[in-house]
């Protein structure tokens, strides 16, 4: 009976549930027909990815020859998160992991340093090849770099007909990239630096694939020593594709170590004006830029931009690697005026050279591609963290004497802690980001992990900053960071633009909007305004502010603290000196709170004096590829 009685009461609730879901929760027939998640239908980006674009390992000779033992693998390791020991001994670990990197050795000779500590059997068999083994298995490292500097110099390859060493080499590289990409989680690009130096002047590309291993080892990399020329490697990019179906892009960097050639007026061999097809072939190749790294920052420079304040930031103005630099080179290196120059060519071509997306990377010749000024490791291994004076004093440029005699050194304490590519893309796989980067949907940031979005259309207005679909109704009704406005109609485009700081770095000081155009006499402008400020300051009249944020840095403690400036800026903003018949671009630049630079931070730890001629504090920063208005499209 004691049973029967628990028995019943869940009889009945049973039957009871029954009869209530028959009521209350019919059954569909069509399930497949419910329309509820809004998300499987859809396909705009929705995420940002921070990386590297830029990291060199001991097998890029200038590397592995200057004491850096770790290979791609502690590469990707570190950047996945991991501890890692430095070549010289000290461990670090990045705050967060990366997303993605691009280990992008050298092509010249890659992979020599490594093939000397293992006495590659395929190497001794080269007369040139077990000399530069010899010297350096004795100690002579100088000696052996020299002997390899002066092929470098010459353009002569001294392992030419090594095609054996050449293969093994790029397919370690290639495994080393299949054996961590995860798609979904963490990309591993495969990549290589073309190292074109004339004269000694950087025209340097990273040359970076969409595909994986089994395509990459098709080819073996193009270097320096086959040509100088960007055209060639355009060339020999298009043979890739035609040979493997596969996909390919090149990003310059460094024009500010150019002497003028980067952004130059005519081809680099033929010495001819550019013309269309050259304009269309750069951009088809080189959709992307990459405007600040450690070498110093190439946004803009004080001298073409004197209106702007934040144009004097992280500047390298006083050479290339084997010359000094005279000042009506400047014109021709940095990005800015390089974007200004593009419009004009759009006007008379047709077809703008210089319509590029921009990124940043480190450049880093120790492996670590380490961006934040509390945890800096030096441009190359001799300028890893230490008291030793090399760490402020090793050279980077101004070892080739100028043919002038002028002093164009610069020493290492100049080197930035920078930076970063981030790419708004749906998910984190070589595809997706690589496709991002082809349509120029990135932006730069000096190091930090800024998050910024910025649309553009002729129809938006302040309340859409508030919308729950932002994203979707701004992909709807406009277009992203690296696109084009094509149509005007009298209306002035008008902008929507979010930024959130890092959630470990400092809080924002403000949003600007960078402007370039093609006035009515065929002439160049520029101008900046403030679109969001920090702290309650005011924009005048004129669209600038003139009340700086303020600075909280500590310089005896290399601290600072957020009490000034905001976590999260956004901004609604029309242009209000629009003119639909001129040639216009239109990109953002986020500026950070002042916090201690990393020559301050090392005086603290070290004890050591900070060097002269550089601040205690930096403006860390970021900048979003532009937005093109073309009139009559």
């Amino acid at each position: 009976m004691k049973t029967a009685i628990h028995l019943w009461p869940l009889t009945l609730l049973f039957l009871l549930s029954l009869s209530v879901s028959a009521q209350v929760f019919p059954e569909v027939e069509n399930k497949k027909d419910i329309k509820y998640s809004p998300y499987p239908e859809q396909n705009f980006p929705n995420q940002v990815f921070f990386g590297d674009t830029h990291v060199h390992t001991s097998y890029s000779t200038d590397a592995g020859m200057f004491g850096n033992t770790l290979g791609p693998d502690a590469a990707y390791r570190f950047a996945k998160g991991e501890t890692v020991t430095s070549s010289n001994g000290v461990k670090t670990r990045l705050a967060r992991p990366l997303d993605f990197i691009v280990v992008a050795d050298h092509s010249e000779n890659l992979g020599l340093a490594p093939m000397i500590e293992e006495s590659n059997p395929d190497l001794l068999k080269s007369e040139w090849g077990k000399n530069v083994h010899d010297l350096v298995k004795a100690g002579k490292m100088g000696e052996a770099y020299a002997l390899w500097g002066s092929g470098i110099s010459q353009k002569v390859d001294p392992l030419a007909e090594m095609t054996v060493l050449k293969e093994s080499m790029w397919q370690r590289i290639t495994q080393f990239a299949e054996e961590h990409n995860q798609p979904g989680s963490f990309t591993a690009f495969i990549g290589f630096e073309w190292t074109s130096s004339p004269d000694g002047n950087n025209l340097h590309r990273n040359v970076i694939f969409r595909d994986g291993k089994q395509k990459a080892d098709m080819i073996i990399p193009i270097s320096g020593y086959d040509s100088e020329d960007p055209e060639v490697l355009w060339q020999w990019m298009k043979d890739y594709e035609n040979k493997t179906s596969g996909k390919l892009l090149a990003i310059p960097h460094n024009g500010n170590l150019s002497n003028g050639l980067m952004f130059d007026e005519v081809t680099l061999t033929d010495k001819k004006p550019l013309d269309a097809d050259y304009a269309t072939r750069r951009m088809k190749w080189e959709p992307i830029y990459e405007v600040t790294q450690m070498k110093g920052d190439g946004e803009a420079h004080p001298m073409l931009s004197p209106k702007d304040e934040f144009a004097d930031f992280e500047t390298w103005d006083k050479g290339s690697f084997g010359s000094a630099k005279e000042p009506e080179m400047i014109p021709r290196e940095y990005a800015r005026e390089a974007l200004k120059r593009g419009l004009l060519y759009n006007t008379t071509l047709g077809v703008n050279p210089f319509k590029f997306g921009l990124i940043g990377s480190t450049d880093t010749h120790t492996s670590l591609a380490t961006t934040t000024e509390d945890n800096y490791f030096g441009k190359a291994t001799p300028g890893e963290p230490t008291a030793n004076p090399n760490r402020f004093n090793e050279k980077i440029t101004g070892y080739l004497p100028d043919p002038k005699g002028r002093d164009y050194s610069i020493l290492h304490y100049k080197t930035s802690a920078s930076g970063l590519a981030a790419v708004w893309a749906r998910e984190n796989t070589r595809e997706a980001i690589w496709d991002a980067m082809a349509r120029k949907e990135t932006y730069a940031t000096t190091g930090t992990r800024l998050r910024v979005r910025v649309f553009a259309g002729f129809n938006f207005s302040a309340d859409d900053l508030s919308r729950s679909d932002f994203a979707n109704y701004c992909y709807e009704n406009g277009v992203p960071m690296g696109g084009d406005l094509t149509k005007a109609a009298g209306d002035a485009p008008t902008f929507l633009v979010r930024a959130l700081r890092d959630p470990d770095g400092a809080n924002l000081d403000r949003i600007q909007m960078v402007k370039g155009w093609v006035d009515a006499q065929g002439e160049t402008q520029e101008r900046i305004y403030d679109i969001a400020l920090s702290d309650g300051r005011q924009v005048n009249a004129d669209g600038r502010a003139t009340e700086p944020v303020g600075n909280t840095v500590d310089i005896e403690n290399a601290t600072f603290d957020n009490s000034i400036g905001e976590p999260f800026l956004q901004a609604f903003w029309q242009d209000p000196e629009f003119d639909e018949s001129q040639h216009a671009f239109y990109y953002v630049r986020v500026i950070e709170i002042p916090t201690p630079r990393w020559t301050t931070i090392d005086a603290k730890i070290f004890g050591v004096d900070r060097p002269e001629g550089v601040p205690e504090s930096i403006q860390e920063r970021a900048y979003t590829s532009p937005i093109w208005y073309t009139p009559g499209e």
